[in-house]
Parts: C-alpha cells; sequence; structure tokens
C-alpha cells in the first residue's frame, strides 16, 4: 500500500484520545496531516500528546496564510460547514490527501467536492490490518466507541458496518 496522506479533523483526534489508540494510530503507515484550527478545538491534554507526534513528525500541523483564507473564501461551501471543517478540506484538497472525520457535513462536503474521505471504521480496519489491534480489541475498542458517541448509534449506516465488523472481528 503507497503511503497514503490524511488530513484528520478534532472528532476523529477526541475519538482515538478517548479510546486510547492515538499511539496505535500514529503508527500506521499514513501521513497526518491537521490545522492549527483543529488543534485549538482540542483540550489541552489531548494537544499534548498530539503535540509529542508533532515534535517527531509524525503529525504536520498546517498554519493557514493569508492565501489560504482567500482561497476558503472563494469556494462554495455550506453554510453549516464550520471555518476549522473548512481548512480540513482546503488542506486535503491541496495536498490531494483524503479527509478523516466522522462528521457528516464534513463528509458529504468531501464527498461533493471529490475528495476521498473516511471515519473510524476505516481506521480500525487499517488498525487490524497492520496488526496494530487484535480483532479481539478492535471489537472490544468499537464497542466502547458505540457506547460512548452517539453519532455511532445514530446513523442506520453505521451502525450496519459496526455489526458486520463485530462479527467478523469476534
Amino acid at each position: 500500500m503507497k503511503l497514503k496522506i490524511a488530513v484528520t479533523d478534532a472528532c476523529i483526534f477526541i475519538d482515538l484520545y478517548d479510546l486510547g489508540l492515538v499511539a496505535a494510530f500514529f503508527n500506521l503507515e499514513i501521513e497526518i496531516h491537521t490545522t492549527t484550527s483543529v488543534y485549538f478545538e482540542l483540550y489541552p491534554e489531548q494537544q499534548q500528546v498530539l503535540k509529542a507526534y508533532q515534535t517527531v513528525e509524525k503529525l504536520l500541523v498546517h498554519n493557514l496564510k493569508e492565501q489560504d483564507f482567500i482561497e476558503i473564501y472563494s469556494e462554495e461551501y455550506p453554510k453549516s460547514l464550520s471555518e476549522t471543517d473548512k481548512s480540513v478540506l482546503h488542506i486535503a484538497n491541496k495536498l490531494n490527501a483524503c479527509v478523516l472525520s466522522s462528521d457528516k457535513v464534513l463528509r458529504n462536503c468531501a464527498k461533493n467536492k471529490d475528495i476521498e474521505y473516511h471515519g473510524m471504521i476505516w481506521i480500525f480496519d487499517r488498525l487490524v490490518e497492520a496488526s496494530l489491534l487484535t480483532p479481539n480489541e478492535a471489537a472490544n475498542k468499537l464497542k466502547q466507541i458505540v457506547a460512548t458517541n452517539f453519532v455511532f448509534r445514530n446513523n442506520q449506516p453505521l451502525v450496519a458496518e459496526i455489526e458486520k465488523r463485530l462479527k467478523i472481528w469476534k
């Protein structure tokens, strides 16, 4: 698999942090990027964990410049998309990268802009493929995210994907 470039939003970092999977995530063969806007949406303890990966250049944090904002404001974005989400899409587009997010509005906007996007299920798949999580650990972490994050309970296609994984991994 060729090295994939991904721009990650805050919800992915928060889920990884809450599940204790940040280290495993940064061991994937993925070049991980984010923006300062995303970084500043995180709690100080979450920022501190990410800072360690930034220091060893496993995480690249983009600080948008004036030209980036001019480009962002010239784009058509749904009103429901936050400035932070726009920064993620902008950098993903610039780098020809995929977007990692569980946010429906962000994912739909990526889809409409022909930007590849993935969420936590895809990350779980990669962690199991890379043997960074055993199928059993992945199943347990998946159950944990379903129990703690309402996004993973109220989305029918997502619930079906989760149930499929739980059957395979148990």
